[in-house]
């Protein structure tokens, strides 16, 4: 067995066919892939070619049209909805490039909204909520709504709603592409504290090369296949 244990993720001949007949289209090709814990991962490729694919299907928002997905083990392709929804729950964080705040809400109350969910208490969902934000910089910024934020700020509270629940794994979805370059880097360095500091895997998907270079690995998708893995393993963790 590898030194770093069991992938925390493991796509084993993944496939994904959209469509039927004629029409058929294959999204993914037999992916076979792994993710350790505590990795930090940018996939990279261009329009069309799979990434984004992958990343719904490793945060259980879609399931493989062939071939199995272990998180931590567990075999996510026989999951029920509830169970797969419980999965995103309770250890899956996602950040997109729209930030999906709630418009009328402050920072703090968007932050609590997955502990809504979770069925914490009042006093538990701010506490927890304060310290998200404080841990992306922005306890000052509690009672101002995403109208009052800059496009950095609101995406800091994004990261916080997202990390607010303590996930193992962090996945980013072209998380600065709605940002200028000053703001991008900030949230790129906020990403690599909580995967060095917090020790959060963190996935991250990109068209950019500047961002890419904050992870400690890329893989590169072309036309739904893994063209490259720049990651070095040994013959066990292969």
């Amino acid at each position: 067995m590898s030194e770093r244990g069991l992938p925390l993720i493991e796509l084993r001949g993944v496939g994904k066919r959209y469509g039927n007949g004629e029409t058929a289209f294959n999204a993914l090709h037999r992916i076979n892939l792994k993710i350790y814990n505590k990795e930090f991962v940018a996939i990279m490729g261009p329009s069309g070619s799979g990434k984004s694919t992958c990343m719904n299907i490793i945060g259980a928002l879609d399931t493989p049209s062939w071939g199995e997905y272990l998180f931590s083990g567990c075999h996510v392709e026989h999951f029920t909805r509830d169970q797969r929804a419980l999965l995103r729950r309770k250890y899956l964080g996602f950040v997109f490039q729209g930030f999906n705040l709630l418009a009328r809400t402050s920072a703090l109350e968007n932050v609590e909204l997955p502990l809504l969910y979770r069925g914490e208490t009042a006093s538990v969902r701010k506490e927890l909520a304060l310290a998200a934000l404080d841990k992306v910089g922005l306890s000052r910024w509690k009672d101002h709504t995403p109208a009052e934020l800059s496009g950095g700020q609101q995406q800091r509270v994004a990261i916080a709603r997202a990390i607010v629940t303590r996930p193992k794994l962090l996945l980013a979805d072209e998380p600065t592409g709605s940002l200028d370059s000053q703001r991008s880097v900030e949230i790129m360095e906020l990403l690599q504290q909580l995967n060095e500091e917090d020790g959060i895997t963190v996935v991250l998907v990109t068209h950019e090369p500047e961002m890419a270079k904050y992870a400690k690995g890329v893989i590169r998708f072309v036309d739904g296949s893994v063209e490259s893995d720049s990651r070095s393993f040994t013959e066990d963790e292969k």
